[in-house]
């Protein structure tokens, strides 16, 4: 018997936090009747959500990480038939359906993680964690302190501040330099965003860290491997 709001999180749902507000807002059914906070429900009460049976996951919890190639998107489907992120993931009988741990836009290479939990997809995920994110940047223009500290202290693009937790510039190739940045957010095209509201012109990026998880530098692109078990309790644990 689990407390219906672990249930729901354990079923993929979403956090705890976030289970226990579907509950308060009367979206939850447990036998036909709306529940209350803090019942208890088994694997044969009937507990529905949005009109649908919700079902715990028995599965054990996995983590994939995938060396995402550029020009690939990171979604399900695809009217334009593009090559999809999903596509490159195990498709067995016994494999489990996989939550995407946030997105890379499409011309961006790198590490992504995939997991069978709701509730780890969602604290890898929400702000709130502090999950810091690490790429490989190389931009042409012309770098000074004054860009990098506007970078770190923050930029307003669109009535939201973008900035990075960290910057460290590389090596300079011709009009190219690579850089090494890091952040706490991953909103859409925010490092590419960023780089241009300084006159830097991005043309490569690669994300190479998710919290503890750094990419492998043998993992060819296109190639996923399963979390350790210590890798999975690292990222349970990160940020808490």
């Amino acid at each position: 018997m689990l407390r219906l709001q672990k249930f729901l999180a354990q079923s993929g749902l979403g956090s705890r936090r976030f289970c226990e507000q579907l509950i308060k807002d009367g979206t939850i059914l447990v036998n036909g009747k709306v529940a209350e906070l803090g019942s208890k429900v088994t694997d044969t009460d009937d507990v529905v959500h949005a009109g649908k049976k919700v079902l715990l996951k028995t599965a054990d919890l996995k983590v994939i990480m995938l060396n995402k190639p550029p020009g690939v998107l990171s979604a399900r489907k695809d009217e334009k038939k593009i090559k999809l992120v999903f596509d490159f993931l195990p498709r067995t009988h016994n494999e489990p359906d996989w939550i995407a741990v946030g997105r890379l836009d499409i011309n961006t290479a790198g590490l992504m993680l995939f997991t069978n939990n709701g509730t780890l997809a969602h604290q890898l995920m929400h702000p709130s964690f502090e999950i810091d994110r690490e790429y490989l940047v190389r931009a042409r223009g012309n770098f000074d302190e004054q860009k990098r500290k506007n970078m770190l202290a923050g930029v307003e693009i669109e009535g939201e501040v973008y900035k990075f937790s960290d910057i460290v510039p590389g090596e300079k190739q011709s009009s190219n330099q690579w850089f090494s940045v890091c952040m706490l957010t991953g909103k859409n095209r925010e490092v590419r965003q960023l780089f241009e509201s300084q006159d830097l012109e991005v043309s490569r990026l690669k994300r190479v860290r998710i919290g503890p998880i750094f990419l492998p530098s043998t993992l060819r692109e296109g190639a996923c491997i399963n979390l350790t078990e210590a890798q999975i309790k690292e990222l349970q644990e990160y940020g808490k």
